[in-house]
């Protein structure tokens, strides 16, 4: 005890005394008994100043209606000159899936987090404790100049936990549909064909793509309130295929689908659901090119 209390050993392991001294020459017990010793006398702890383990709230968002909740990503996009990247800065509106922005540069920071969000929340006049936007906890989205412009813009800021995959879902299976594309082009061949391409891609996702997540509804008819009408247009397109051939219905009566009322990341459990949710924000708070932005 003597040995591991003096200013040699005192911020070491066992381990680490019990080699040194043999090292030397000295045997005076093995690593247990140090470990034993330390024990009985309450000392039994990390010796090493080691960052204590960190407590991460589970993001829990809610949307009801559009510019609730945005949530974002940066991916990256492969040039034909080997390792080389462009970067695709995406931002979507959780409730409809429209993807209030975009933008390509050639690389990702602080910088360009602070511009392309602060853009977005311009363009779509995003007023004072209006707005959550969530993301991971990449260096662009922890940035202190990006804090603090949401911070400035009143904006809520939601992360992920660290190392957990599935928090930011809505923008990986974003990604997902953008790569799975039939034409998507494995390389690019610079900034200008992925400008081009990009451009393309989000024209027919919010205007023609028929989403899984909202039933088969336009994300562009969901974000500007269109979509009760066109409900009404297929739920009338049902009940005439319905009169002239019923037999063909064995459920009974076709009912078209509407969008989901309330979209959700990390929904509680139906047993806890039923508890009245304060808003739309986070329920559980946690302890050089640029050009061709698209809204």
């Amino acid at each position: 005890m003597e040995a591991l209390h003096s200013p040699r050993f005192c911020d070491q392991t066992p381990a680490h005394t019990y080699h040194a001294l043999l090292a030397e020459g000295v045997f005076l017990g093995s690593i247990r008994t140090m470990q034993r010793l330390l024990k009985d006398a309450g000392e039994a702890r990390e010796r090493r100043p080691i960052r204590p383990p960190q407590a991460h709230a589970v993001p829990r968002l809610s949307a009801c209606a559009p510019n609730q909740v945005w949530t974002w990503d940066i991916t990256k996009l492969a040039l034909r000159e080997r390792g080389t990247w462009l970067y695709l800065y995406v931002l979507i509106d959780l409730y409809s899936r429209y993807v209030v922005g975009w933008m390509i540069a050639h690389t990702e920071n602080g910088a360009l987090a602070c511009r392309f969000v602060g853009s977005c929340a311009a363009s779509h006049q995003i007023g004072p404790n209006q707005l959550t936007v969530h993301q991971d906890r990449g260096s662009p989205m922890t940035a202190t100049s990006f804090i603090h412009l949401l911070a400035e813009l009143k904006i809520d800021a939601s992360h992920s936990r660290p190392r957990v995959s599935n928090d930011n879902a809505f923008s990986e299976a974003h990604f997902k549909t953008l790569k799975t594309q039939p034409d998507y082009p494995a390389r690019f061949t610079d900034i200008t064909h992925a400008r081009q391409w990009c451009g393309g891609f989000f024209d027919w996702y919010n205007d023609e793509h028929q989403h899984s997540g909202l039933n088969g509804h336009l994300p562009s008819d969901v974000f500007h309130g269109r979509a009760q009408a066109i409900t009404a247009i297929k739920q009338a397109a049902l009940d005439r295929a319905y009169s002239c051939h019923p037999e063909r219905f064995v459920n009974g009566t076709p009912k078209a689908k509407s969008p989901p009322e309330t979209v959700s990341i990390n929904p509680l459990p139906a047993a806890v659901a039923q508890l009245p949710v304060k808003s739309h924000r986070q329920e559980v708070s946690a302890s050089e090119q640029t050009e061709n932005y698209s809204y």
